[in-house]
């Protein structure tokens, strides 16, 4: 009785040495990756007027919009901000590299090759989606707005608002051409198949043209689609990634 009852000390006590030692590494993990987005930070404050000048403002030069600040402080918070998402998106890769460096050790071997691979291409996918976004996306959007309406009505944009438009269309366009990626991991995981992604592909589209039209601010159906048809394209990547990983050995 005694053995039993010291054996179970044991291991309720590493069982919470095991858990403080997950926390330690969350911790540490945290705090690393707080120091990438301050370093990312750091180089985007470093060159925060070429982003300003040659790529955040680019968009609304060649669409002829005219921007206006309207709030006393508006030019330092929106300098801010700049910093702030232009540091994240720098620091990206990072990011998901301390993520995996957390849940490594608790994977197998073969786990590890291919979760590393996915980091890789995770972040590969999320500058292709913010590359779609800047040079296809919000040049479109705002080319419509910029034709539409009438000569007698001035349009002078906030440009606090032509940020949060241009920050929205990158960061979800980004986070959307995650899917292929997501589906791989889903995938390797058993939780999806081809065969279910196919057989849902029509409530895909009632739920991709739903999301193009709540995140395109314009209502017209043209940037809608604009905004749609990749999404289309990545289901339909996504399912032939499925494939892909169900034709691999079990083993593998």
């Amino acid at each position: 009785m005694e053995n039993e009852k010291e054996n179970k000390e044991n291991g309720e006590e590493k069982e919470e040495i095991g858990f403080m030692g997950h926390l330690d590494e969350l911790r540490k993990r945290i705090i690393i990756a707080f120091v990438g987005i301050i370093i990312g930070c750091i180089i985007s404050a470093f060159f925060i007027e070429q982003l300003m000048d040659y790529i955040l403002l680019a968009p609304a030069q060649a669409a002829n919009l005219s921007l206006q600040n309207l709030q006393p402080f508006g030019i330092p918070f929106l300098y801010f901000k700049v910093i702030f998402i232009t540091g994240f998106i720098i620091s990206f890769p990072f990011l998901l590299w301390q993520l995996w460096l957390f849940i490594a050790p608790g994977l197998y071997e073969s786990e590890r090759k291919w979760a590393s691979r996915i980091t890789f291409f995770t972040s590969i996918s999320f500058f292709i989606g913010v590359a779609f976004a800047y040079f296809f996306m919000i040049p479109s959007m705002l080319g419509f707005a910029a034709t539409f309406g009438t000569d007698k009505i001035r349009t002078d944009i906030d440009v606090n608002a032509y940020f949060g438009f241009v920050t929205l269309m990158i960061l979800a366009s980004g986070i959307i051409f995650e899917m292929p990626m997501v589906s791989y991991v889903l995938a390797k995981a058993g939780l999806i198949t081809s065969k279910a992604l196919r057989s849902y592909w029509r409530h895909a589209v009632v739920v991709i043209i739903i999301l193009a039209a709540v995140l395109t601010p314009t209502p017209d159906p043209i940037n809608q689609m604009f905004f749609a048809m990749p999404l289309f394209i990545l289901y339909e990547i996504s399912i032939w990634i499925v494939k892909l990983v169900e034709k691999k050995p079990k083993d593998e």
